[in-house]
């Protein structure tokens, strides 16, 4: 079976090609800045790369292009786009009504439409893309995986936020959660690394990119995670603030004269990373000036650790009595050594002792604790494509 996986964003749309029958990738690229003059698009089969730049005006031009490029003779893997026998679309948001990957109906396109107030930023064009392929590709099989669905296990402990009630009950306010493909799929490749069934695997897992959350799994299931009802909770990130007291935001608008869009700019886009350091929202950044003696790069580093601690110690606690790994994953957990020692220093009281040497590496799948320590501290580079394959295969199947 060959699927095709979609992750369509605000300006881009993420594509892997992928064979069923021995999870290999066939085929993956990427299309950058839709609608603008400079879009382009990249493909890459094994070691044959080619890159397009041209004009694509919208998501429907680009999805056509990469059916075409996929069939192309000179950079395709397929002779004929039938040779797809079913499409996997990344869907950020889900809300309650979502505990799983489903495939599309109409009355699942109605709750990806339902929810795009919660997403404004991805649904539409997640939604756009199921459509796309719809028109293309018609009687090919579409499924939704869903970003939120993984949390869905959360218990009301867990996702009830101390409001007036009726704010749940009417509006929905409550944490939802994200990154849950990502979270469910290094929790599935850390449990099979160490030998342990998954229904029986409880960890904390660490995904830090641009946008960081943590999530507690126990028995193979979310208990709890630090993204709330949107993905500004939590940890500080690339541009996001993470958790901060509320009353900031009301003295911005009433007292410092700031508009609500103002404010939403500043905590969405011109804080976390970017806004302490002044320097820039990528952690390589703040590495390399952090070696240089950067104060404020310093600052930011130890500013992060400190909170992925509070978190780590705090979901720790959901295990039950037992804890059998923290695994870092995402472009900060693979990449950043220097970031994963900072957080580990502390969290021998929980039993996990990292190896400072066996942690000086970027990008591969490694054990990097003592080998005494009860807790294992893992890496694990998620694959939220393969995740979405694999979805999407069972339920075809």
């Amino acid at each position: 079976m060959n699927i095709l996986v979609l992750n369509s964003g605000s300006s881009s749309i993420k594509y892997n090609l992928w064979s069923m029958n021995d999870k290999k990738l066939l085929c993956k690229g990427i299309i950058e800045k839709i609608g603008y003059k400079d879009s382009s698009m990249s493909c890459k089969n094994g070691d044959n790369e080619k890159k397009i730049e041209q004009l694509i005006k919208n998501h429907s031009e680009g999805i056509q292009l990469i059916l075409n490029t996929l069939t192309d003779k000179s950079i395709g893997i397929l002779s004929d786009i039938k040779e797809i026998n079913a499409v996997g679309h990344r869907v950020v948001h889900g809300g309650e009504d979502i505990t799983s990957s489903e495939l599309v109906t109409p009355e699942i396109k109605s709750i990806i439409k339902d929810c795009i107030q919660l997403a404004p930023l991805h649904n539409p064009h997640n939604l756009e893309g199921i459509d796309v392929i719809e028109k293309i590709l018609p009687g090919v099989p579409n499924v939704a995986v869903f970003d939120t669905a993984f949390h869905s296990s959360m218990p009301p402990k867990a996702y009830i936020y101390p409001l007036p009630y009726k704010f749940y009950e009417k509006y929905k306010i409550r944490k939802y959660g994200f990154h849950g493909t990502s979270h469910k799929y290094v929790a599935h490749r850390a449990a099979e690394i160490l030998g342990i069934k998954y229904e029986n695997f409880n960890c904390i897992t660490c995904h830090l990119g641009n946008g960081s959350s943590l999530t507690a799994v126990r028995h193979g299931v979310s208990v709890d995670t630090t993204m709330g009802f949107t993905p500004l909770a939590g940890l500080p990130m690339g541009t996001r603030t993470g958790n901060i007291d509320p009353s900031i935001i009301t003295y911005m608008i009433e007292n410092l004269g700031y508009s609500t869009d103002d404010v939403s700019r500043i905590l969405n886009k011109e804080s976390g990373f970017k806004g302490i350091s002044g320097i820039s929202s990528d952690m390589r950044d703040l590495n390399k000036a952090a070696r240089s003696g950067n104060e404020r790069a310093i600052l930011t580093y130890n500013i992060f650790a400190h909170s992925a601690k509070k978190f780590i110690g705090g979901l720790a606690t959901e295990m039950k009595g037992r804890l059998d790994a923290v695994i870092f994953t995402g472009g900060i957990g693979e990449n950043s050594y220097e970031s994963r020692e900072l957080i580990c220093d502390g969290l021998e009281i929980f039993g996990a002792k990292m190896d400072i040497e066996k942690n000086k590496f970027r990008g591969d799948e490694r054990i990097i604790s003592k080998d005494d320590s009860e807790v294992k501290i893992m890496v694990v580079p998620t694959n939220e494509e393969l995740m979405i394959a694999i979805e999407t295969e069972l339920l075809v199947k």
